[in-house]
């Protein structure tokens, strides 16, 4: 089965295709400015181009659903639907925080904990099993402070994550590790894509909403 995984949640605008579990192409790029709206259809063609298919070879899109970038997940689920509808294929969407994690499984970590940064000292946060990537503490919005994470301190954990910056300066374990250089990326959704797919494990693409975490906040304009 040829996949197409759009994940769009953070500043790194990523597009993968898989023939089953085996990784054709990905076309990414990590960007302050946010730029989903112009690059992503732009990364499914050169996504395409790389892995020698076309658009009617697909047959399943796989969506990173966020916790994240408010925007960016509307653009990233519009997208997939419009995908969807036109080419008549079932949507699957993952938690965009496993896909930080896959990179640190299997190694010497007890623990690894994704940080998206959110507003101020706020983080999107969960804890997987380092060994086995299974989900301990479930995705929620955690203000950082001294005493966060500590019932940790004893653990071999790595925060990773673009929140792992703030997250360093404030957390009293002086054994963890962090590593704020990454991001949600479209490669590492094939293996839950699979499963998700096996256990026919689908989205109602129609209602499908992006896991937000939390309403959106805008900016007031200013009466004129």
């Amino acid at each position: 089965m040829k996949i197409l995984y759009p994940e769009t949640s953070s500043k790194n605008c990523s597009v993968a295709i898989s023939d089953d579990e085996k990784l054709l192409c990905i076309c990414e790029e990590v960007s302050e400015n946010y730029k989903q709206s112009e690059s992503l259809h732009a990364f499914v063609e050169w996504a395409l181009e790389g892995a020698e298919i076309s658009m009617k070879d697909i047959e399943a899109i796989s969506l990173g659903k966020g916790p994240g970038s408010y925007t960016g997940l509307r653009i990233g689920a519009a997208s997939a639907k419009g995908f969807c509808y036109g080419l008549k294929v079932p949507l699957i969407a993952v938690n965009s925080m496993e896909s930080m994690i896959e990179p640190f499984l299997g190694k010497s970590y007890d623990f690894v904990i994704p940080l998206v940064d959110a507003r101020r000292m706020e983080v999107y946060t969960a804890v997987y099993d380092g060994k086995t990537g299974n989900e301990i503490n479930p995705t929620e919005a955690k203000i950082l402070d001294e005493f966060s994470f500590e019932e940790f301190k004893d653990k071999k954990v790595i925060f990773v994550g673009d929140g792992a910056i703030k997250a360093k300066e404030v957390l009293q374990l002086p054994n963890a590790e962090f590593d704020e250089n990454i991001y949600p990326s479209a490669q590492y959704l094939v293996k839950k894509t699979l499963e998700k797919i096996n256990n026919k494990d689908f989205e109602d693409t129609a209602y499908f909403e992006p896991f937000y975490l939390k309403d959106f906040h805008g900016v007031k304009r200013k009466k004129s």
